[in-house]
């Protein structure tokens, strides 16, 4: 597993990424195709623009395995913390510590660099457990997301 920074030859697959993290969610709204699929546009420019507005010089990178994408990982960096912003894996790759791995790399960087690291996830995300497990802590959050830290 290795990543490579994000290009405009990446747009499909990220575009992709992100419908994929959402179908569960979507299924049980019940809409039609054409509705799903302009939902799914405007939500994911309206993330893409907050995460640029947020994170100004943010790392976008492609998560690879074999030369094929399988993620992406979305992190920011100034002098006071390091950020994970997003982290998604296809579900064919999830449940095989690539992600785990993904997040131990950002620890060891946080410990070296003697940052904090912060995330913050859906209260409903499974990922949630993957991240106390690393021993991130939750620090405050409402009831969509807790902030997290480690």
């Amino acid at each position: 597993m290795h990543t490579k920074p994000v290009s405009q030859a990446d747009e499909a697959f990220l575009y992709q990424l992100y419908e994929g993290s959402r179908a569960e969610e979507l299924a049980a709204w019940g809409m039609d195709e054409a509705t799903r699929d302009m939902f799914l546009r405007m939500q994911w420019n309206a993330q893409r623009q907050s995460y640029e507005q947020q994170f100004p010089g943010a790392d976008h990178q492609i998560v690879l395995e074999d030369d094929n994408k399988i993620g992406k990982i979305t992190t920011y960096r100034n002098e006071q913390q390091i950020r994970l912003v997003d982290l998604i894996i296809l579900p064919a790759f999830q449940k095989r510590g690539i992600g785990t791995r993904l997040l131990q790399e950002l620890q060891q960087e946080a410990m070296r660099e003697d940052k904090p690291l912060f995330l913050s996830v859906l209260q409903i995300n499974p990922a949630k457990r993957l991240y106390e497990r690393l021993g991130f802590v939750v620090t405050g959050g409402d009831e969509v997301y807790a902030w997290m830290v480690w």
